[in-house]
């Protein structure tokens, strides 16, 4: 008899695992639990996530509770008392009497080696803090955020051109491996968790509109790791040449300069280079200026001939 299941998930880092428990007759997904459909763009179109589409068209039930707890949604689970539960960037707390309706366990796929990067952003902060490797967790549920015991983990490098999207897709996959190792351990009780040590956590909170605005004083490498831990969405920004401007993409350089941050250490026809802390320096490969397009640093600079070398290019608001 297949194990049931009822999968929590929202985004597209959850879709090849719930995907794979789909095409698993191990496994039966009696129900899916996902955020409640959102409008996006001037047009305010209404947008289902990737879970439910995926859900909608293998005939599967969908839940959306705005608010899970004491829904009407939450007690129909409860009296599914489905084997298991299993959440991937659902994107709600789940309440200890829904967890405890779990036959066997409730788990959940993290994107993260826990206990480094417990909350909402664990895959941006291991790109912005210049990590090597990040990697998948997965752990019972509790109720604290993130805490639970660890059933199995694995590692994957950050490569230098990796982003945020390149990192969601990576790990995505890796927790759908990793889940399919685990789950037949967990069902026959051969398992051997791992407490988090307390004094290793790290939390990553959902990032800010505070937290897009880069800081043009840090040094080169970690001016490229923000932008590319904020890419494709929501991008990174500094003011440059006096506008709050998008950065798609830049280079750190291996060439030093005693210019303080944030001024031009050379500029051509085709590049734009920018000293930044400790004396690094890094060029601008793409960007966007409010109430521009995207361009690449040759349109920009046709436009902006008055850019020149040892000038103040990047600064505070």
């Amino acid at each position: 008899m297949a194990t049931s299941i009822v999968f929590m998930g929202t985004p597209e880092f959850a879709v090849p695992i719930l995907q794979s428990l789909i095409d698993n007759s191990e496994y039966d997904v009696k129900a899916v639990l996902t955020q409640p459909d959102h409008h996006i763009g001037r047009k305010k179109t209404l947008h289902k996530s990737p879970v439910k589409e995926l859900a909608e068209q293998n005939n599967i039930e969908v839940l959306q509770p705005a608010k899970l707890s004491k829904s009407p949604e939450m007690e129909k689970i409860i009296a599914m008392k489905p084997d298991l539960m299993i959440t991937a960037a659902y994107g709600q707390f789940l309440p200890t009497k829904l967890l405890a309706a779990a036959q066997i366990a409730a788990i959940n796929v993290h994107g993260s080696l826990l206990p480094k990067y417990r909350g909402g952003a664990p895959i941006q902060y291991s790109i912005i803090n210049g990590d090597k490797e990040t990697g998948v967790s997965i752990m019972y549920m509790v109720k604290k955020m993130d805490a639970g015991d660890v059933l199995a983990q694995k590692a994957i490098p950050i490569e230098d051109n990796d982003d945020s999207g390149t990192m969601f897709k990576k790990l995505s996959l890796l927790g759908r491996d990793l889940l399919l190792e685990t789950l037949p351990k967990l069902i026959s009780g051969d398992v051997h968790p791992v407490a988090q040590d307390p004094d290793k956590v790290v939390f990553s909170p959902n990032i800010t509109s505070e937290q897009e605005q880069i800081d043009y004083r840090l040094p080169a490498r970690l001016i490229d790791a923000k932008v590319r831990g904020l890419r494709p969405a929501p991008l990174g920004n500094m003011v440059i040449d006096g506008l709050r401007t998008k950065i798609y993409d830049v280079t750190p350089l291996t060439e030093q300069t005693d210019l303080e941050p944030g001024k031009a250490v050379r500029v051509t026809k085709h590049q734009l280079v920018i000293a930044a802390g400790d004396g690094t320096t890094y060029q601008i490969n793409k960007l966007k200026p409010a109430g521009k397009k995207a361009m690449d640093i040759t349109s920009y600079l046709n436009g902006h001939k008055d850019i020149t070398e040892g000038g103040q290019v990047v600064s505070d608001d």
